[in-house]
């Protein structure tokens, strides 16, 4: 488990940069009573072409399907067939704007054309074309069938380009589910501190209970080796990314499934009926762990196989995720508030320098950071801030790093009928700051401070997320979140230490930190010495 930690941190995919498209809505009417309605995506030149912002007034025209003919000469259609008509025709041997000159000299009103490959953007020497006024759009070949099935032969047409609303929806659910995630690591690693401190009361318990335990502690020496290794990956990644990306989905398949077995298993712990057991070798299991076992294999098995299937692999990649970051931040422990610091500032940086500094640096003048999340087709993808559309068709396959929560935007769009346009946020930006979560619950168990530090923290880390929005939707690009997270997340913890008068205490660990399991708490509550056993 710790390896696998360690190759996630070089992996925290960040927020993309801002990259515009032309993208509309071709509205589709049906001659049935009542009419059925249906919203295809097109792409469109908006330098030739302003398209109504609603369907208020709009002005409908009938389709006349003529995929048979790609429209390069005016012989191919029959003389009258277009007039006063949209027309959609196949994409091919001639430019578009050849087959808009044609299809204006027809008399038709609208010219769709028909795409099999992935839609691009519509670009041609429009200077040769001045007197083209007809409206172009490129549309999927596949939508022109869904039309006919859905629609029937007898289809009224028009075209408008709604505004995208001014807040995504879809960063709430982000919100409530970093919030959630760091809350509920924090509050477990709390949990197993406390039976720690219990077992380490009883010598028969004790032993049980560090058999069990699998807990990594980060030493300073460990951290700054931590941060190493991140740069280290990303580096190998920016340049071995198209063989390295299958070696990371298959990691986080293992630690995921892994995750998700130990977050469930601890529930189902809390159950006290059904807990049958068998035998094997000596060693005695219960059967519904064998059972939850084989589920979590599943659930990890089937993200794999449909890992791109955009409209529904989302769920199960979140679960999956915040399961893993759930167990990262139960499992790694930080000693004391030393080791936060060091961590937490030294990925603020690893992130920084990464985000902005190797622009820089790099021949095409693109952030190492960006190029790794994006992937190697990352130039074709659209981004807002956090948000970040996937194309649905693809002309090549574009495996994208796991290691990111994703959550479709929420709105009807253009955005969202061209593409399947996701808000992300890198499991970094969940476990980083909840390492230090974590470290305040268990300094609150040792130290028995009514959650102060707790609860102050995980409010500090709600805050930074939403300052981090607020900058996102200022500033229209994509902002490094633990550049918002780490300093309301330490300054709060530290402001909080220091009104408590505990500052020493919670920088250098709480007196509870134990050397190994033969020893009792170094010091009692009261300051007083505690005893060895021997």
């Amino acid at each position: 488990m710790r390896a696998a930690g360690l190759l996630w941190a070089a992996l925290w995919a960040l927020l993309l940069p801002l990259v515009a498209a032309d993208e509309g809505i071709l509205h589709a009417s049906g001659s049935g009573v009542p009419p059925v309605t249906k919203d295809y995506c097109i792409i469109y030149n908006s330098n030739w072409l302003s398209l109504p912002k609603t369907l208020d007034n709009a002005t409908y025209r009938t389709l006349e399907n003529l995929t048979s003919t790609v429209l390069c000469s005016s012989a191919e259609v029959p003389s009258g067939l277009m007039k006063d008509k949209a027309v959609v025709v196949m994409r091919g041997n001639c430019t578009f704007l050849e087959k808009a000159r044609i299809a204006q000299s027809l008399g038709a009103k609208m010219l769709l054309i028909a795409s099999k490959s992935r839609l691009s953007a519509i670009s041609d020497n429009k200077t040769d074309f001045e007197d083209v006024t007809l409206p172009i759009a490129l549309i999927r070949y596949n939508d022109i069938v869904d039309m006919q099935l859905v629609l029937g032969n007898e289809v009224n047409v028009t075209l408008y380009s709604p505004p995208l609303p001014e807040f995504d929806y879809s960063m709430v659910v982000i919100f409530l589910i970093a919030v959630f995630t760091v809350a509920l690591g924090g509050y477990w690693s709390g949990v197993a501190e406390l039976e720690n401190l219990k077992a380490i009361a009883s010598p028969g318990e004790r032993e049980t209970r560090w058999k069990k335990e699998e807990n990594v502690t980060f030493t300073p020496v460990t951290v700054i080796l931590f941060v190493v290794i991140c740069c280290v990956m990303l580096v190998l990644l920016y340049f071995f990314y198209k063989w390295l990306v299958y070696v990371i989905i298959s990691v986080f398949c293992l630690a995921s499934a892994m995750s998700l077995y130990n977050c469930l298993a601890a529930l189902i712990g809390q159950i006290p009926f059904g807990q049958c057991r068998i035998t094997c070798s000596n060693k005695t299991i219960e059967v519904r762990l064998i059972f939850l076992a084989i589920f979590c294999i599943a659930a990890a098995a089937v993200w794999a196989v449909f890992r791109n299937e955009d409209r529904w692999a989302w769920i199960l990649q979140d679960i999956l995720g915040v399961a893993f970051c759930l167990n990262f931040i139960k499992t790694l422990k930080m000693p004391n508030f030393k080791s936060c610091v060091i961590l937490l500032g030294l990925l603020l940086l690893y992130d920084v320098f990464f985000v902005f500094i190797t622009p820089f640096i790099t021949k095409n003048g693109a952030s190492i950071m960006v190029e790794v999340a994006a992937g190697p087709f990352g130039n074709s993808e659209k981004s807002d801030g956090n948000l970040v559309e996937v194309p649905t068709e693809r002309s090549a396959p574009h495996e994208k790093l796991p290691v990111v929560i994703r959550v479709p935007r929420l709105e009807h769009s253009a955005s969202t009928l061209c593409d399947l346009p996701f808000s992300l946020l890198g499991f970094g930006d969940i476990i980083v700051p909840g390492l230090l979560v974590a470290y305040c619950r268990r300094f609150d168990v040792q130290t028995r401070s009514s959650a102060v530090y707790y609860i102050s923290c995980t409010i500090a880390y709600a805050v930074g997320m939403v300052l981090t929005f607020i900058v996102l939707a200022l500033m229209k690009m994509g902002q490094p979140a633990l550049l918002y997270l780490v300093p309301c997340t330490l300054i709060t913890s530290s402001l909080v230490a220091w009104r408590r008068k505990e500052m020493k205490k919670f920088w250098k660990g709480s007196s509870y930190q134990v050397s190994d399991s033969s020893r009792t708490p170094l010091l009692q509550d009261d300051g007083t010495p505690g005893l060895h056993r021997k």
